[in-house]
């Protein structure tokens, strides 16, 4: 299948009407049919009964970082809800660092900031749950999170897992800064027994690829951070979604790869630099965290976070993370199986200039004559044909 003159930039389709579905995942993903369900798939598993499916929201942190306050996520709950995000899958409202004091209260439990939260986290997650949503939250694995502003949860992991339950807090953040020297292991698993104690939370590791949490973090969390900090770069998103690649084998239903969130609609790239940052995360089984300001998010950004097509092939029930199949000087085949005998191809130029770029069947697992249906899901048409 040939695609002429491609601008930099991507083009995802789906491929339907597959008849072996093992021979994708075992040619082009190089892992063993067997291994779907069981394997490197459900080797560890944190037991919540969360995240089957990667999470889907939004985080405060690329566009207001610490300048966060109670209204803008009420606006943004109000927002996710008016766009249509809400109904196409975007659930979390998850605040980052910056929203604590400084230090805890008498009884050494976190305190809401009272310049910009003043109402209390509480009354906070009871507005968002009323807006049919769930609250998300962040706290860090050592004594003061990434910002210093606030304190971590280092030595009061039970006290802050009861006060977080007790808040109505759906998704926890973890961070890993300003810890004591031990293995993060030896810290997480504390936090993790605590929230299933007390709440069925969704446990964010943010281990910024430290020690290779994805061969082991799926023991304490739902989701775990593979790379650095993601810039609004075409430069870092590209570098971001190769570091990401590595780890494919060890996601899963219950258990994500995150390469941080997406940066649509910041303004640092243009529309079609957004399309394949979307595009790249959705076929990986990202995290789709949304990262702009969702309440003066323009036409064009709505229609890419809200594109339910690519959203599907995120949030898709086979759960396999689709990987790079090959790169020749800049162009570049990704590639991942479905559900109901489809199979996701990602055509992605990362060259400074337009050219052609071809996907042979035999790539992507499938016989050289096989006969498919093919769908472009960016422009939503049947419109191209094999050879």
């Amino acid at each position: 299948m040939r695609f002429l003159d491609i601008s930099p930039f991507a083009v995802l389709i789906l491929v339907s009407d597959v008849l072996c579905i093992s021979n994708v995942t075992s040619t082009a993903m190089n892992i063993s049919s067997s291994n779907i369900g069981c394997g490197d798939y459900s080797s560890f598993l944190l037991a919540n009964g969360l995240a089957r499916t990667p999470p889907m929201g939004w985080n405060s942190w690329n566009h207001y970082q610490c300048n966060i306050d109670e209204k803008i996520v009420q606006r943004t709950a109000d927002a996710l809800v008016s766009t249509g995000l809400a109904a196409v899958g975007y659930k979390y409202v998850n605040i980052d660092d910056c929203w604590a004091e400084g230090e805890r209260d008498l009884r050494g439990n976190f305190k809401a900031k009272i310049s910009t939260f003043p109402s209390g986290i509480k009354a906070l997650s009871d507005y968002v749950h009323s807006r049919g949503l769930k609250l998300g939250i962040y706290s860090d694995a050592g004594y003061r999170t990434c910002s210093k502003t606030m304190p971590g949860s280092l030595g009061h992991e039970e006290q802050d897992a009861k006060t977080l339950a007790e808040w109505g807090v759906d998704y926890l953040k973890y961070d890993n800064c300003y810890n004591d020297g031990t293995r993060p292991q030896q810290r997480l698993h504390i936090l993790s027994n605590c929230s299933i104690i007390y709440i069925r939370i969704y446990s964010h590791y943010s281990l910024r690829g430290e020690e290779n949490p994805a061969k082991w973090a799926g023991w304490y969390g739902n989701v775990w951070r593979t790379t650095g900090d993601i810039k609004d770069s075409w430069e870092s998103i590209t570098s971001i979604a190769d570091q990401n690649n590595v780890w494919g084998r060890y996601a899963g239903p219950g258990k994500w790869n995150d390469p941080d969130m997406l940066e649509v609609g910041n303004g640092g790239m243009s529309l079609e630099e957004y399309r394949a940052h979307f595009s790249i995360w959705a076929l990986m089984k990202a995290p789709l965290l949304i990262g702009c300001d969702v309440q003066s998010a323009s036409r064009e950004t709505l229609r890419i976070l809200g594109n339910k097509e690519v959203i599907d092939v995120n949030q898709d029930s086979l759960g396999v993370q689709g990987r790079k199949v090959r790169s020749i000087s800049g162009l570049e085949i990704w590639a991942g199986p479905l559900s109901k005998r489809r199979i996701v191809v990602l055509l992605w130029n990362r060259s400074n200039s337009r050219a052609p770029i071809s996907v042979r069947w035999r790539e992507v697992g499938l016989a050289p004559s096989i006969s498919v249906t093919v769908r472009d899901l960016w422009t939503v048409q049947y419109n191209f044909s094999s050879e």
